[in-house]
Order: C-alpha cells, then structure tokens, then sequence
C-alpha cells in the first residue's frame, strides 16, 4: 500500500496543486554491522516492487552528502515530502464537490449495530443528533479501537492489542546540512531518529519511541520533554558528527496507534471488514501508523473494495 499509494499520491498532488517534492532519502549504516540490514531493506524494497533504490558505498553517500558519516547508504530516490495540510484540503474540497460533508465539533458518542445491519451513530456536539448508515468506516485513528470496543453488538474478541508510543521531534536551529532526508536503519517500534525536511528546506530530527504504557488517548501530554535532548544529540551525531552543541529545541509531538508492544515483532496495518466481523459495510482501520499518509489513496481504494463501492476518485491515479 505504501508504493501503490505513493504512486497515486504524487499524481493526486500534481493534479490538485499541492506542494510536494522529490527530496529522495538515504538510510545509512553508521558501521559495518549494519551493512546487513540495509541489504535485508534494499532486498525487502524490491520484493515490493518499489523503484529507484540503490546500495551507496560510503564515498558515494558521503560525494551526496558531505557532512554524511556512515560505513554505507541505501538511497530511495522516490522518497518525497508533500504539504501534508494542503493534501487534507484538497481531499475535503474534492468531497464536498461530490455532495460531502466534513462535520466539526461533533464527537461521537455510541454506535449501535441495528437488527438490519445498518448502523446508528449517537453524535453529540451542541446539536446532538443520530445518523443511520448503511455504510461506515472507522478511521478515527487512536480512538479506532475505543469506538470499536463500544459498539453495540460488535464481537469486541476481534480486535487486535493496541498501546501508544509517543513520538518527539526536536528541530535544528543551524542551516541545513542536507539535501536529502536522512534515516538510520530502523529500532524497534519505529524508524530511528532521523533528518526530516520541511518544503522551506528546514531540518527537524525525530521521532523517538517513547512508549507511554497505556491505551488511553486522553491521557497523551503532548509537550516535548527537553531533557530528552542528550538522545538526540547522541542518535543524530552517529551519522551527523558535525551537530554543533546547543542546536537542537523542543518543537512538537505525535503519537502512534501500536498494535503491539516493547520487544514484540512490529505489526502492519489492520483493516478489518466483513471478510472478518460478518458485519457488511462496516470497516475497522486499526494501527495505521506511518507510512499510513503515504498509503492513504491505496487504503481508500482497499476499504471501497471491502464495501463493494466505487472508488472514481482514485481510479486512474497510477503512475
């Protein structure tokens, strides 16, 4: 899904005038050790059909990237940044141009299965009110599993685990230092502190792997604990010696919806239709963490699919 819709995403931000860039992405081995695993990912690229990638001795990643340092560099030159905001507005208008609506302000509160098979949504807001639909798809991302685990005559026995990790970004108050976004090979739960770059061509480094140890999204404290600064400087400077002292701030957080925990084999995504719970035209989207932006048109073609829907606004998106 993430090269399929990586495909259909470049084409989807050229048609609709949304700023994006093919920025390309270096993952570095920072010693010999790792060289391995860069060969399992450059292996593992290629099973999945993903184009432009290439193994880097350490002088050709280091003739790319001077202030680079690494024993050697898987390039993906098809990696790319996109105005994520932008992307957003783009699919609301594109919804609304079809007769859709985007309702803000209005949580919802129970979802009941009806003896028909549609299904009743509590909403509540300044105007509570209920809908019944035929058709629903819960990709309400860490609340995915709360709503799932509240609906009235679902088989709660299906769902899979579910835990937080907390991811903090810090960024760079130097002038960047790379073209390219930068990766190490990947830690457990998530793809290592890393370069990422803005469209402005700004560097921020992260995320972490902080795991929270709780289910409960309510509970997030999304500030950027500054004393976490010591790891980054100690994870950036393995493959960026150069990171002068005192460069780095807090700047923001995200959290992932796990499906498995600490020391447990990372988990995919999990899309959970009829095949599964026997319910027609319902559709779990469980731990779509990244690359799940990336993914986002091949996952809206593959939940249409699940309901028997057309699905014209990706039809032909391809490359």
């Amino acid at each position: 899904m993430c090269v399929s819709g990586r495909r259909k995403l470049y084409a989807y931000l050229a048609s609709h005038g949304v700023a994006h860039r093919r920025a390309g992405k270096m993952i570095v081995a920072t010693d010999t050790d790792q060289v391995g695993k860069l060969e399992s990912l450059l292996q593992q690229g290629r099973s999945n059909d993903v184009e432009g990638l290439t193994m880097l001795e350490a002088r050709e990643a280091v003739a790319l990237e001077p202030q680079l340092a690494c024993a050697a560099a898987l390039m993906s030159a098809e990696t790319g940044l996109l105005d994520s905001h932008g992307y957003m507005t783009a699919l609301r208008n594109e919804l609304e141009d079809l007769g859709g609506a985007v309702l803000l302000d209005a949580p919802v509160l129970g979802i009941t299965v009806l003896p028909d098979g549609q299904f009743s949504l509590r909403i509540g807001g300044r105007d509570p009110y209920e809908i019944t639909t035929r058709y629903l798809v819960n990709s309400a991302g860490l609340y995915a599993h709360r709503l799932a685990r509240e609906m009235e005559g679902y088989d709660t026995a299906l769902l899979p685990g579910f835990t937080l990790a907390k991811g903090n970004y810090f960024s760079c108050q130097t002038r960047p230092a790379f073209s390219h976004l930068i990766y190490p090979v990947p830690v457990n739960g998530g793809l290592g502190v890393h370069v990422t770059l803005d469209l402005a061509g700004q560097m921020r480094f992260g995320p972490d792997v902080e795991w929270l140890g709780h289910d409960d999204p309510d509970r997030i404290d999304y500030r950027v604990d500054a004393a976490r600064a010591d790891d980054f400087y100690a994870a950036v400077r393995r493959y960026w010696p150069g990171l002068p002292d005192g460069a780095i701030v807090p700047d923001y957080a995200g959290c992932r919806p796990k499906l498995t925990g600490l020391h447990e084999p990372a988990s995919d995504f999990r899309i959970d239709g009829p095949s599964l719970h026997g319910h027609e035209g319902l559709v779990h989207l469980f731990g779509i963490e990244s690359p799940g932006l990336t993914s986002s048109l091949a996952i809206a073609e593959y939940v249409a699919d699940c309901l028997n829907t057309p699905h014209a606004s990706t039809q032909g998106a391809e490359l």
